[in-house]
């Protein structure tokens, strides 16, 4: 069986090199300097000493890390240790969302160099949380890691989670509520990607105050209680100020469609500001893709079988980056590749183009919490994450819509994509979400990128709104649209417009909103 396990594997992961034999020794009880014991997997290759490959988790050490990571890197050479962090399957202490992995990751990685089985180097590798955990000891080793592999992750998610100011309500609920469940017969990982709580976790969210819904979630309690602005709770858990500071040789792995991508690409050019060259590979895909999970796992044995085992270096560019809807690859030196800012109009009217809009009277719409404006599709976890069709969307009265002219031949758009939206709202609070979409012949209207951003009072006319970067071919005959709303529910907490604390706010404001129109800024490649 675990012949054909294995083979089965091979066949999917398509890794290079021959394959050896290679032992397992379960349930490794690995110190902490608090006296908590966690638990850790080795799979090694019959050679020792050798270098360590460190994969620290908190979703178990079988079953899918056990087969992407573990049996098929100990047969090509490479020695994989798999622990589960705190408060997890089997180890000591309690599980407290991102507080540990420094201190811990960093005593798992002195015990393991005092191992005979390791000659003193030890590298990292891992997706999402698993990549954080290297982001976690990674600007602290002494000495550092002999090399990294964050796929899919970055060096802290509290912007994610509080992205433009709001409150990533359907992840961070949705990550709370499967976490907590999921060393319970309800299997919460395994039922948290196939969406099979989706319907029951819609219902759930709709519920107010948001710190008396997913109860049994500490980490989505957490979440609520520190939303405010000027919260420090989540600050040792932020490690990318260091992360020029990593010499550690890097290779990511990330997907167009993911959560974390724009923490993923700061941390590239925090790297490439300190003088450091991480390689770089954007791929299709969305954050539970499965595609995705096996391209992440081949990067990784291929920068780690080149550091680690002297295998020949893959010729390729620094940075490899996924067109969408153009079929191929495109190389760059550095992350963002070279592109040419162009600025588009929108305003009162409906248009969008390169010309600028006259003043007029602004656009009114009214946002109304018991009614929010929903979103679809969208760098989200789940199988819905994705390009999707808006027209739906953009039906409402609520959302405003600027839709330029057919263009007369492809449009490639690569990098950074940004909007300033001039608009008021009365009162003071609301958000203002932007949606870039590109609208095929037949109507339909398909997300290529968007961006959110949480007003306060106070803040002036014009709103910068960041927007993801993307590369995306807009085809000829097609035309650019872009979506202005005051949210995208459940993607982000509604805004209840009263301006009172996320965790226990109840009462609701109907907001007046006046958009002048604004401009947006593209990536022209």
């Amino acid at each position: 069986m675990t012949r054909l396990r294995d083979a089965l594997i091979d066949r999917v992961l398509r890794l290079p090199g021959r394959t050896g034999r290679y032992q397992v020794e379960l349930d490794l009880r690995v110190p902490m300097p608090d006296g908590v014991t966690l638990l850790a997997d080795r799979y090694a290759p019959d050679d020792e000493p050798a270098p360590v490959v460190l994969v620290r988790t908190p979703y178990g050490r079988r079953r899918q890390l056990a087969l992407l990571y573990g049996a098929p890197f100990a047969r090509r050479g490479l020695q994989v240790v798999i622990q589960s962090v705190r408060g997890t399957f089997g180890s000591g202490g309690r599980f407290e969302a991102f507080h540990h992995e420094r201190d811990d990751g960093l005593a798992t990685v002195a015990w393991l160099r005092e191992q005979p089985w390791c000659d003193g180097r030890v590298a990292t590798m891992g997706s999402s949380y698993l990549g954080y955990t290297q982001w976690a000891i990674a600007p602290y080793a002494d000495p550092p890691l002999a090399a990294m592999c964050p796929a899919i992750t970055g060096s802290e998610f509290t912007s994610s989670t509080y992205l433009g100011g709001g409150v990533g309500l359907r992840g961070a609920f949705e990550w709370g509520v499967m976490v907590a469940q999921q060393e319970s017969r309800r299997g919460g990982l395994v039922r948290g990607l196939l969406g099979v709580d989706a319907r029951r976790n819609r219902r759930v969210m709709a519920g107010l105050p948001l710190s008396g819904i997913g109860t049994a979630s500490s980490y989505w309690q957490e979440v609520v209680a520190h939303a405010e602005p000027d919260d420090d709770f989540w600050t040792p858990t932020d490690h990318s100020a260091g992360a020029g500071s990593v010499t550690a040789p890097i290779s990511m792995y990330t997907v167009w469609w993911d959560i974390f991508l724009l923490n993923q690409l700061r941390d590239v050019v925090a790297l490439q500001k300190a003088g450091r060259q991480p390689r770089l590979t954007i791929g299709p895909g969305s954050h539970v893709d499965v595609r995705g999970a096996v391209a992440a796992s081949r990067d990784a044995f291929d920068h780690l079988s080149t550091v680690l085992l002297g295998a020949p270096a893959s010729e390729r560019a620094p940075v490899r980056l996924w067109l969408q809807h153009g079929g191929r690859w495109l190389d760059a030196e550095q992350w963002p590749p070279p592109s040419t800012p162009t600025t588009w109009h929108f305003g009162p009217g409906g248009g969008l183009g390169t010309t600028p809009v006259a003043a007029a009277e602004p656009d009114v719409t009214y946002y109304d919490p018991a009614d929010p404006t929903p979103t679809v599709g969208g760098p989200v976890i789940g199988r819905d994450a994705g390009p999707a069709d808006n027209r739906a969307i953009e039906a409402r009265p609520d959302v405003l819509c600027y839709t330029g002219n057919a263009l007369t031949s492809d449009l490639d758009l690569v990098g950074e994509v940004s909007a300033v939206v001039r608009i008021r709202s009365e009162p003071g609070h609301g958000d203002v979400f932007v949606r870039l979409c590109d609208v095929e012949p037949s109507g339909r209207s398909m997300t290529i990128t968007d961006g959110f951003v949480r007003l306060r009072p106070g803040a002036g006319l014009d709103v910068p709104v960041e927007l993801r970067p993307t590369a995306y071919r807009v085809r000829a005959g097609h035309r650019l649209r872009l979506q202005v709303s005051g949210g995208a529910y459940p993607r982000f907490a509604r805004n209840l417009g009263t301006g009172e604390p996320a965790a226990t706010a109840t009462r609701t404001v109907r907001a007046r909103r006046e958009t002048f129109g604004g401009t947006l800024t593209l990536p022209v490649y």
